[in-house]
């Protein structure tokens, strides 16, 4: 018998919806269905369900404080989707878990230490409380990409660590879609924090610990983006392995690519195309000398879509027998642990470098 498909709403309306969601939605329609989308104005809402129609005939339109009270009631929808300004979206994940939703929300997990600190307390609460134990995942397609998955295995392979680099050189400009969204340019952090917590989930994600220290200097080149957009910091694993992460938000070559030297060989992961398809190169060079490399195409948001999916259709039974674990990987506290190196690092630029501990959580 076929799985019965989910029912969730989104909100938001924005371009992550409209070019990432919807599509990738729509790839996975077996598993779910598409009920609401909802966002402050009706125009907004209006523009994005117009695109989901073609995939999903029946998604009603939401918008303003009725709709959002609309989709809060409505019992048939057990999940939502929360797709909204960074300054927005942990109110919102949170008031959907206290009336027993399920919340895929979107990176960053949080702001700062203190809202990331409110968060876990207050999901605590809710857990406590609620015989549903509705899941609350953070969105971090990074840690579903296949790329990442095969570049960590490979790490068995290199033999003791010895230094790990992360060097971004971002694209973001005029031409990028992302560049005069305005929640992003009053963000603490701006675009350093909104687009570098993938790189630094990247990063855990390969080496498979946590990092313990940082020391870093900021500082801001391009007046077209606000400050600082540029990065660049030394930092401590907690296996005593030291490594740089390097990020500069636009740049007129972009490249981004993670590196880890082993004592028997090297994993690099190179974000790149190829056949017109984006994705990543893995390549593992060897003790003999040999380089081995494999394209790997993006396939994370579908990935970790699947992943909410799968636990929100099982924890209603598990959490009766004998309670369910969801995916490690879309958990808060993993987004929360990637927004801690990000806050410790900008925390160090202010300080003019001095070493920061990353807070642990």
């Amino acid at each position: 018998m076929a799985e019965k498909r989910t029912q969730i709403a989104i909100l938001g309306a924005g371009i992550f919806v409209r070019s990432q969601y919807i599509p990738r939605l729509s790839e996975i329609s077996d598993l779910v269905l598409v009920k609401a989308i909802w966002s402050r104005t009706e125009e907004s809402a209006r523009g994005a369900v117009d695109i989901a129609r073609k995939h999903f005939p029946e998604v009603e339109c939401k918008w303003g404080d009725e709709g959002l009270e609309e989709i809060i009631r409505d019992e048939s929808i057990p999940a939502v989707a929360v797709v909204l300004a960074g300054q927005t979206q942990v109110d919102m994940s949170l008031r959907l878990l206290k009336a027993g939703k399920h919340v895929l929300q979107e990176k960053p997990a949080a702001a700062s230490t203190t809202e990331i600190e409110m968060a876990l307390a207050s999901y605590n609460s809710i857990l406590a409380n609620s015989p549903g134990q509705p899941i609350w995942a953070l969105a971090e397609n990074y840690r579903f990409e296949p790329a990442f998955v095969e570049g960590k295995s490979l790490l068995a392979e290199i033999g003791d660590m010895m230094t790990v680099q992360v060097i971004v050189e971002g694209s973001m400009n005029s031409s990028n879609p992302y560049f005069s969204s305005s929640w992003r340019r009053n963000f603490s952090g701006g675009f350093i924090l909104d687009m570098g917590v993938h790189f630094i989930a990247g990063l855990r994600m390969l080496v498979g610990c946590e990092i313990t220290s940082v020391s870093a200097t900021t500082s801001h080149v391009d007046l077209n983006l606000p400050p600082p957009d540029i990065i660049s910091s030394a930092f401590q694993l907690e296996n005593g392995c030291p490594g740089v992460f390097v990020m500069v938000v636009s740049s007129q070559s972009p490249k981004i690519f993670w590196r880890v030297v082993g004592l028997k060989g090297t994993v690099q992961v190179d974000r790149g195309t190829q056949d017109g398809r984006h994705g990543y190169v893995v390549s593992f060079y060897g003790a003999d000398g040999q380089c081995k490399s494999t394209f790997y195409p993006f396939s994370g948001v579908t990935e970790e879509l699947k992943a909410f999916l799968h636990d929100v259709s099982t924890v209603t039974v598990k959490v009766k027998e004998s309670g369910y674990k969801a995916e490690p990987r879309c958990s808060f506290v993993e987004g929360a642990r990637d927004v801690a190196v990000l806050l410790a690092m900008l925390d160090s630029g202010n300080k003019r470098g001095e070493l920061v501990p990353v807070t642990k959580y």
